[in-house]
């Protein structure tokens, strides 16, 4: 490119303006339908990484019935049982957070958002052929830094796309069409696991048929553009007004016709990690990863654990599988319900109601034992979890500007890779100690830690737009 055709562009670029500008215009928009159809395309993609991530406690039953890992081990850290497969998905899951979260950051999300689940994809293919306990928790743990790359990507890719005043609403809905994994992959695991169709053990079944599926993501990627904040943060001003062009006439809003500001474009100021332990990020760094390390025990300590806790009170593998596959519809049920006071409240109420409630359905669950409480408290505590989710997703990444909003929420959402590695050994022995009380004890009182972290220090974020002070 000549020396004149890059002046050319950069007059251009400076015309529509900088990048202030395009934050300007993303929170200026109205909700299109172009906006919610790539917000569920979006979701599409990260469909596959629910399917993936929610078949660890599923397939659980199954693992144990073919022989290759034991629902409790005598060892706290025993990698003969199932909680060295959970511990497994999570290391994975922690590397791809802490690691490799800068690679959206650097590359740009539509790039990550495609090559991400063809990764872990690639990698449960895989371990679905693993004959060996050693075989499978090395596939599952390479599958795993996959999907936490994934998850960062997707989670910012919406923030960025979404005006504030909407963007509770988006990560509901996104939360929603995700979550619709979950009961199709109990139903599989209900149907499949007791089974070995052709040979075949039936929980790699279930592996394989997420696995195909998720090459649809090949067609999705088609249709969902860069995100315009990421392009202007990166010097790359035209391609971002171009993307905006075509959202706002979808939205029919008048054409942008010139600039608030004249700012020629520029690259985005290069962050390493050990910034992020400095002022303006270290208090927010500091709160988040205190309290990713203890959402996880909410969320997962009972999410991956569905169908050993109703087993160990004395429920059948089958009826297990079939009550959790009940229970799994909350999973896109209740974010949709939450779409309704997404954006009415403060991001951070929504967190410690969720929290309470998920203490105190939980402590409930581990009373009864009729079938049908234990599956109303299921629900209850699943809806809870589903809520927390959707607002913490949003939070996490609303907080940090663009320049290292991947690389920021990947460090401290590592933090429940962490909680969530260790809880597969830790919900392991305070199951074989002290029963699914004891589970319910550890769950209860990390969500009180959350509660504390989160009302305290926690910021407001309620209508304030993104990088715009």
């Amino acid at each position: 490119m000549s020396a004149a055709e890059i002046d050319a562009r950069s007059d251009l670029a400076a015309r529509r303006g900088g990048p202030d500008e395009i934050a300007h215009r993303l929170e200026s928009l109205p909700a299109s339908s172009l906006l919610w159809r790539l917000v569920i395309l979006l979701s599409l993609g990260g469909w596959f990484e629910v399917y993936d991530l929610f078949f660890t406690g599923y397939i659980a039953p199954g693992l144990n019935r073919s022989g290759l890992l034991t629902t409790t081990t005598q060892a706290f850290f025993g990698f003969s049982g199932i909680g060295a497969f959970v511990a497994a998905t999570f290391a994975g899951l922690f590397v791809g957070t802490f690691f490799l979260g800068f690679l959206a950051d650097r590359f740009g999300r539509r790039f990550i958002f495609t090559w991400a689940l063809l990764f872990y994809t690639a990698a449960s293919v895989v371990m679905a052929f693993q004959t060996t306990s050693d075989g499978v928790l090395l596939w599952r743990f390479i599958a795993g830094i996959g999907i936490g790359v994934e998850i960062i990507t997707i989670d910012a890719y919406i923030t960025e796309l979404v005006p504030s005043w909407m963007r509770g609403r988006a990560f509901a809905v996104n939360q929603a069409v995700m979550f619709t994994a979950v009961p199709v992959v109990a139903a599989l695991a209900w149907w499949l696991v007791p089974l070995s169709p052709y040979g075949i053990d039936g929980w790699r079944w279930v592996v394989l048929i997420g696995a195909a599926g998720s090459m649809a993501i090949w067609i999705l990627r088609l249709f969902v553009p860069e995100s315009p904040l990421w392009l202007a943060r990166n010097g790359r001003m035209e391609e971002a007004a171009r993307i905006l062009d075509v959202i706002e006439a979808s939205a029919g809003t008048p054409a942008h016709s010139g600039s608030r500001t004249a700012v020629a474009p520029s690259r985005a100021a290069k962050v390493g990690y050990a910034e992020l332990f400095r002022p303006p990020y270290l208090s927010l760094v500091v709160l988040f990863m205190v309290f990713n390390l203890c959402q996880a025990f909410g969320v997962y300590g009972f999410a991956n654990w569905v169908p050993a806790l109703l087993v160990e009170k004395g429920i059948t593998v089958t009826k297990s599988l079939q009550y959790s596959f009940i229970i799994a519809f909350a999973y896109p049920i209740a974010p949709l319900l939450a779409a309704s006071f997404a954006d009415k409240f403060e991001r951070k109420w929504i967190i410690c109601g969720a929290a309470v409630a998920i203490g105190a359905f939980g402590m409930a669950f581990s009373q009864f034992t009729r079938p049908a409480l234990l599956i109303a408290c299921g629900v209850l505590i699943t809806a809870s979890n589903m809520t927390m989710s959707y607002a913490y997703h949003a939070y996490q990444t609303e907080v940090f500007p663009t320049a290292v909003r991947a690389r920021a929420a990947g460090l401290v959402y590592s933090m429940s890779r962490v909680a969530a590695t260790f809880s597969g050994f830790i919900v392991a022995w305070t199951l074989r100690e002290a029963g699914v009380g004891g589970v319910f004890g550890l769950i209860t009182t990390a969500m009180v830690i959350v509660i504390i972290a989160i009302a305290v220090w926690g910021p407001n974020v309620r209508g304030k737009p993104l990088d715009v002070t």
